[in-house]
């Protein structure tokens, strides 16, 4: 397939694997870590949260900036600063409660995951409507708690990292057509 022919944010990620790689790595660890660790408390849940926020937000810029120009690089660049926002809200403001982390992670996984969705490529989209539902599942189960909600955050953050492998995976493997014609993969 040539460049031309690729979906839009196909093209804006490829060459990108790794950081889409990394991305779905950190959200497999965070999801194990939610749905494994059974002493979770609420402070190591925010942290962990947190760390997990920062590295997504961190990678998803790092493939914007990299991106060419003419490609959709503002989807990566807005998802990257919303998950950066979102990780420093939860490291730096240790006394937020429970109940408020819970809808900062909502907001976070509902805007991000349409963020993914608008990108036309069907692994990205598919990781922002597990975002979208974990999100809107977040608002509407407010009173149940988040560290009870852990597991659910859990089975979610694997899903999309899961997915984002697959894309890495994909990118990596298809490369991209450069001028020349030949195929290039980073």
């Amino acid at each position: 397939m040539s460049h031309a022919q690729q979906p839009r944010m196909l093209a804006t990620v490829s060459g990108r694997w790794g950081s889409l790689a990394v991305r779905g790595i950190a959200a497999v660890l965070f999801g194990l870590a939610a749905l494994i660790w059974p002493g979770l408390t609420l402070a190591v849940l925010i942290i962990l949260y947190g760390a997990y926020a920062l590295v997504d937000g961190v990678f998803a810029i790092v493939a914007g900036l990299r991106a060419g120009s003419g490609t959709r690089r503002w989807l990566l660049l807005a998802e990257g600063a919303l998950g950066i926002l979102a990780g420093l809200i939860a490291v730096f403001w240790p006394g937020v409660s429970a109940v408020v982390l819970l809808y900062i992670i909502a907001f976070w996984a509902i805007l991000g995951g349409l963020l993914r969705i608008v990108g036309d490529e069907w692994t990205m989209a598919l990781s922002g409507v597990l975002w979208v539902l974990l999100g809107i599942v977040l608002f509407a189960l407010p009173g149940a708690g988040l560290l009870s909600l852990a597991w659910l955050i859990g089975i979610f953050a694997l899903g999309a990292g899961i997915t984002l492998i697959a894309l890495a995976l994909r990118v990596r493997g298809q490369g991209t057509s450069g001028p020349s014609g030949s195929s290039r993969t980073t």
